[in-house]
Parts: C-alpha cells; structure tokens; sequence
C-alpha cells in the first residue's frame, strides 16, 4: 500500500500575512538605517560646533587679556611720556567724603 502525501497549501489570508510582515521588516530595517545615518550626523554637526566655540572663547579670553595689558599703567604712562606729556603726582587730588 502506498502512502499518501499530504501537501499544504498556503491560502490567500496567510499568503497576504507573510507578505504583509515581510514588507513590514524591510520597512523598519530601512527607518533604522535612515534615522540612525540622520543622528550620526547631526552628533558630528554638535561636536563641530562645540569645536568653533571651545576656539572663540579662546580667542575671546586671549584677546582680553591682550586689552588688560594695553590698558596698564604702566602701558599709559609709557605712551603719554612718548607723546611728550609727563605725569605729576603732586597734581592728584585725592577726594575723601568724610563719613
């Protein structure tokens, strides 16, 4: 006696399922790609611009520090005795308001 074999047949319901979540697979492998390209590049666009402002401020605190040494004392005096003015202490006035 032979045997029988049974086939199994994929109906239309399920043949539309499997599709259905292939399809859905696909899709969000492809979104996690994408989104995942998009927030690399917006991490490398943040640490450019950390970059150019870590170097201004270091512009900015040398260019302070250039200021404070020109507009020393020392620096003035200098510059008023090349113009030919001179500096006379006794001339200060110290003014005290007594309370």
């Amino acid at each position: 006696m032979a045997k029988k074999k049974n086939k199994t047949k994929i109906t239309k319901g399920e043949a539309l399922l499997y599709t259905a979540a292939i399809f859905s697979f696909v899709i969000m492998l492809g979104l996690k790609i994408f989104c995942g390209a998009s927030i690399g590049e917006m991490k490398m666009s943040i640490e450019e611009k950390k970059y150019k402002i870590d170097t201004q401020e270091k512009t900015n605190e040398s260019l302070t520090m250039k200021v404070n040494e020109l507009t020393s004392f020392e620096n003035v005096k200098k510059v008023v005795e090349e113009m030919g003015l001179a500096y006379n202490n006794d001339n200060i006035i110290v003014v005290d308001s007594g309370r």
